[in-house]
């Protein structure tokens, strides 16, 4: 092993022992891209130098922190899978009195205001009868969730976002660049902290989105993750994951597919 091999370990470590990262659990390739991309953005070149860093500022640890956790989202990402999760909707709301969805890990909570949007959106979803609990391992994370406010950015056109809906103006506040999501939508969304791979199973659920974690994830965690999810979703619920990402092995008898292309599952 190299040294700047058994220096990106040492880095790992720190980030463990100090910042309470589970460094663990994702892929070292996902680690390196945005340990460096920090590493850059403070022109520092090598991993020792950045840790020193680390050691004596504050501030750059919790940037790095922000930098590690998962918060690529996007509201309606992948549209052409929300035209089929939109038939899941009506044919849970058309048979049952109550529909239980959670929504992890929920990054800024554009995934569960975009369910909650899609349900008030569409006629033929019962919007009454959705509760949405959405989670992540993030504090920081879900307080922006819940303040449910949202820029218009270099990387990210809010109102392009929101197209699928026939008319957002219902749905959020819109001040310039700025979109703050309305009470209605927000009533029906609750945020938790939650820890997908440590935590425990959840209960009772007819729908349950993971999407674009598993691609982060070392393949050792995904199989509990799935073992969390399954024993969290009652009989014949559903399962939808991101669009690159598929199922392992080990799990596969445990789901069905529904929507196969939009990666969308049935518990088996």
């Amino acid at each position: 092993m190299s040294t700047q091999d058994d220096r990106f370990d040492d880095l790992l470590s720190y980030i463990g022992r100090e910042l309470d990262f589970e460094t663990d659990f994702y892929n070292d390739s996902y680690l390196d891209r945005r340990i460096t991309a920090r590493m850059r953005r403070t022109d520092i070149e090598e991993y020792g130098a950045y840790q020193r860093l680390l050691d004596r500022d504050d501030e750059e640890k919790d940037a790095l922190l922000d930098s590690l956790s998962i918060n690529v989202t996007g509201f309606f990402r992948n549209p052409d899978a929300w035209e089929k999760l939109r038939l899941v909707l009506r044919e849970l709301t058309d048979n049952n009195r109550r529909v239980r969805i959670w929504s992890a890990p929920c990054a800024d909570g554009r995934e569960p205001y975009s369910i909650a949007m899609l349900a008030l959106d569409d006629d033929e979803i019962a919007d009454h009868r959705i509760e949405i609990t959405a989670t992540d391992i993030n504090h920081d994370t879900l307080a922006d969730a819940r303040a449910g406010v949202y820029e218009t950015s270099q990387t990210s056109d809010i109102a392009e976002e929101l197209e699928p809906l026939d008319d957002y103006q219902p749905y959020v506040d819109q001040d310039e660049n700025r979109f703050t999501v309305r009470d209605r939508v927000k009533d029906i969304v609750t945020f938790e902290q939650h820890d997908l791979i440590r935590g425990d199973e959840k209960t009772d659920f007819d729908l349950v989105l993971c999407r674009n974690l598993l691609i982060y994830i070392d393949s050792s965690f995904k199989v509990p993750i799935f073992q969390t999810i399954r024993g969290s979703l009652r009989a014949d619920g559903y399962l939808m994951i991101g669009m690159t990402e598929t199922l392992p092995t080990e799990c596969r008898d445990d789901f069905e597919p529904v929507h196969k292309q939009q990666r969308i599952y049935r518990r088996s």
